[in-house]
């Protein structure tokens, strides 16, 4: 199972880049880390994969009132939790793995800056933003392959997969 991850598009009235769409297509599913803005990105989104999604502290309308603050989901025997994160970006580890109890990966957005990172065993992913480059100097979105064992992946917009 592919998974498609997405945060922090700050996307208020503006559809998804053409990029960010292509790059999502023959995923089996999207996660969105929040910051959508508005439900528009939400349903565009959909049109691609099944998507879930969070709030996020820039929310507004129904995204803030209808979007849940966190969400556990099982995917292919492994569950994943998925939270906006808050606060400055030191620290937010910690802050967003306090959230779940008993998960095999954390995925959350709020810095824009992509984050692969395990730590007692449990995966912290953050995608970074596909969209935004306040914080960051790159646009980012990212991949969970399910298999066996899950396999993260940031594709870098401007460069390409692995880093900068």
């Amino acid at each position: 199972m592919l998974v498609g991850v997405i945060s922090d598009t700050h996307l208020s009235g503006k559809p998804l880049p053409e990029a960010v769409k292509e790059a999502l297509c023959g995923v089996d599913i999207i996660l969105h880390a929040g910051d959508l803005v508005e439900m528009d990105v939400l349903d565009e989104l959909s049109g691609i994969a099944q998507t879930y999604a969070v709030r996020g502290n820039m929310d507004r309308g129904n995204a803030a009132r209808l979007l849940p603050e966190s969400r556990l989901l099982e995917l292919k025997g492994f569950r994943i939790g998925l939270t906006h994160g808050s606060g400055p970006p030191g620290g937010i580890v910690e802050r967003v793995g306090r959230v779940f109890d008993h998960v095999d990966c954390v995925v959350f957005g709020h810095t824009h800056d992509p984050v692969i990172l395990w730590k007692e065993g449990v995966l912290f992913f953050n995608p970074g933003s596909p969209t935004d480059l306040r914080f960051t100097d790159t646009n980012a979105l990212g991949f969970l392959e399910l298999t066996e064992h899950i396999e993260p992946r940031i594709l870098y917009l401007d460069r390409g997969e692995g880093g900068p």
